[in-house]
């Protein structure tokens, strides 16, 4: 059987819940779920929101990359990959990654593989927006996050 990631660029929000489901409700093998869902910070209360960008079309064709590995990698039964361009606010949805697998581990390392290389080599840019109505900058890379993708290699 072959498993095919499936990848969402998109303005709106998603239900964590109903992207689960969609995932695992009813398909044989599937032991382990993992999740992950990260958020705008609010940076200690002075961010309002970030204002994510993409290049389209390269941006998915990354995120189906990399979901491909993972799933080649570590015997994953399904995998899923959203994340949201705009203005989002603090405390919103910005990404979702969800994997499945018959065991744990490879849900685990799965998803974490996943969220690791679309920090890094997918093309997104945040811009901060602060409390007070001001732009900040774009969001520069951080060496930790390099540092993140490359234990996997």
């Amino acid at each position: 059987m072959t498993v095919t990631p499936t990848i969402r660029v998109q303005h709106d929000d998603f239900d964590l819940q109903t992207e689960v489901d969609r995932l695992s409700k009813g398909k044989p093998g599937i032991g382990a779920v993992v999740t992950f869902s990260g958020l705008c910070r609010d940076e200690g209360g002075t961010l309002a929101a970030l204002e994510l960008e993409h290049y389209p079309g390269m941006a998915e064709a990354e995120m189906t990359r990399i979901g491909e590995l993972a799933i080649t990698r570590f015997g994953l039964l399904g995998l899923t990959a959203i994340h949201r361009y705009g203005k989002i606010a603090a405390g919103e949805n910005i990404v979702l990654v969800v994997a499945v697998a018959p065991h744990r581990q490879a849900a685990f390392d799965g998803a974490s593989f996943v969220m690791d290389f679309l920090k890094t080599t997918a093309p997104f840019w945040k811009k901060e927006h602060g409390k007070d109505g001001e732009a900040g900058d774009w969001v520069a890379a951080r060496d930790a996050d390099d540092a993140a993708r490359d234990k996997w290699k």
